[in-house]
């Protein structure tokens, strides 16, 4: 596996790759993988002849420092995980490499933003494009892959490369959950055992949405007040956001007619998760 720490370095062995006539697909990640980064990774080896995975903390996303510095870091196991798993390639910038001196552009994906994540950390996901549109015409890969638990990351991303007509395929990829239920995340780290167990709340409340739903609820008010009361209940839980949403449009709706997604972001004491299940 190779490392390259710029920009100029990271193209040239790309466009040594494309030479070839070797497909790119590509992991963007902020580092401190777990199963579920490993899970794209092999993904993406299956299914490229060359595999780059980039690791950037990108400060564009976070709309509170203390959050930004609280990220973990642990970029040498990184580096293990990725050549174990099959990554070619692994580009790890600097924030002053992605974002020199004079830095003015950003970009932002409309109307998808409004609910869940988006209404609550208001300029997140126009960091995330930002970064992303960046890595993709950096790194030029065929398919990129991302995980289903940031559904609303993942749809405005797919809608992002189609409105811009960039050359690119989005590719989700199904939560990756510990034992129990927990979908994993950088963040489990901070949890301590209690509050991992109170956790596991979380996927059971979208769980049993999902349980009355196949048995013919179709009220949004009903499911989301229970499912809201039952989280909150839990010491030291407490909800952020739960709402059910149209699949396609991420609004919400009042009532379960077609393809639907009960979406959940929880603070358990002071660590947010976020989990999701679809219905319908």
């Amino acid at each position: 596996m190779r490392e390259t720490l710029t920009i100029k370095d990271t193209r040239l062995m790309i466009s040594e790759w494309k030479s070839e006539g070797l497909s790119i697909g590509f992991v963007p990640t902020m580092g401190y993988l777990h199963e579920g980064h490993c899970s794209l990774i092999k993904r993406a080896v299956s299914e490229n002849d060359r595999v780059v995975v980039s690791v950037f903390v990108n400060p564009a996303q976070f709309d509170r420092k203390e959050d930004l510095n609280r990220y973990p870091v642990s970029l040498e196991e990184d580096r293990e995980k990725i050549a174990m798993h099959g990554g070619d390639l692994v580009f790890i910038p600097k924030a002053e490499e992605i974002y020199p001196q004079g830095f003015n552009t950003l970009v932002e994906v409309e109307n998808l933003d409004r609910e869940l994540c988006g209404a609550t950390r208001p300029g997140h996901f126009r960091g995330v494009c930002t970064i992303v549109n960046k890595l993709f015409n950096i790194i030029q890969p065929d398919k990129a892959y991302f995980g289903e638990k940031d559904y609303q990351q993942l749809k405005i991303i797919k809608t992002m490369t189609e409105d811009l007509n960039m050359p690119v395929k989005v590719v989700g990829c199904p939560i990756v959950r510990e034992e129990g239920g927990l979908a994993l995340s950088s963040r489990n780290a901070r949890l301590s055992a209690e509050e991992r167990k109170a956790a596991l709340v979380i996927n059971e409340t979208l769980r049993e949405v999902k349980k009355r739903v196949e048995e013919g609820e179709r009220s949004v008010g009903p499911l989301r007040r229970e499912a809201v009361e039952k989280i909150n209940l839990v010491p030291g839980v407490r909800v952020d956001y739960l709402e059910i949403i149209d699949e396609k449009l991420l609004q919400k709706v009042e009532e379960i007619e077609g393809r639907a997604l009960a979406a959940a972001g929880v603070f358990v004491g002071k660590v947010r998760l976020i989990d999701n299940i679809k219905l319908g």
